[in-house]
């Protein structure tokens, strides 16, 4: 179980996210699920068992009339209408928070590959883009970047992206309407801090003194010279 900055609404263990978000405003543009489909470079069977889906879970979204050239008509409904709005708020509360909510962390380059390098921190090793002629630098982490994982539960190195990972203790948790700011102590000087939907902070039980392992990616990480 992990906890990031992806938006997602939930309903009966059923995640609506931005791909889903893009079905349903295709369907609106196209006036059919076919042509959505195929706007969207999707197979229209994965498109037809994903909004049944999550018909089962958040209600009817489109008003389907068959038959006619491209699969029949289709409209959206005004429960799709309310979904829609409620993943842009939630989304929009992401990025105006994360815009403003970084973690910087000092270090020094020990090795490069390319644009990717490895900085020697107060916290661990960490892989980043890092800048061709600077060795002192200091590493900069978005909060929208970083995931949150369950020890136990934590993905292996081959099942995820995500290159960099640091143990830590929660010691902080902001709560906001939609979004928490969860602050972690990782042996920095500052806390990491990452950005969690509220229904994740609850299901991975953030709160002061919970162990986690945060996690984020090479390529999300950017380091300066300093």
């Amino acid at each position: 179980m992990d906890a990031g900055f992806d938006a997602t609404l939930r309903a009966d263990g059923v995640a609506f996210g931005e791909r889903d978000a893009e079905l349903l405003r295709a369907v609106d543009e196209a006036g059919s699920l076919n042509a959505a489909a195929s706007a969207l470079g999707r197979s229209y069977s994965r498109a037809h068992d994903r909004l049944t889906e999550l018909e089962d879970a958040f209600g009817s979204l489109v008003e389907r009339q068959r038959g006619g050239s491209g699969g029949g008509g289709s409209t959206l409904t005004d429960r799709a209408g309310e979904l829609l709005a409620a993943f842009d708020r939630l989304r929009a509360g992401y990025s105006a928070i994360a815009e403003t909510t970084e973690t910087v962390l000092d270090g020094d380059v020990i090795d490069r590959a390319g644009e990717l390098g490895t900085v020697e921190t107060v916290a661990g090793t960490v892989r980043a883009l890092v800048p061709p002629d600077a060795d002192a630098v200091e590493v900069v982490l978005r909060a929208d970047a970083v995931t949150l994982h369950d020890p136990a539960n934590t993905p292996t190195g081959d099942a995820t992206s995500a290159r960099n990972r640091f143990s830590g203790e929660v010691v902080e948790v902001d709560r906001g309407e939609s979004v928490s700011r969860v602050s972690v102590d990782v042996g920095a000087d500052a806390s990491l801090v990452a950005l969690v939907t509220e229904e994740s902070r609850d299901r991975l039980g953030l709160e002061p003194g919970r162990e986690v392992v945060a996690s984020f990616k090479a390529t999300a990480t950017r380091a300066t010279p300093r």
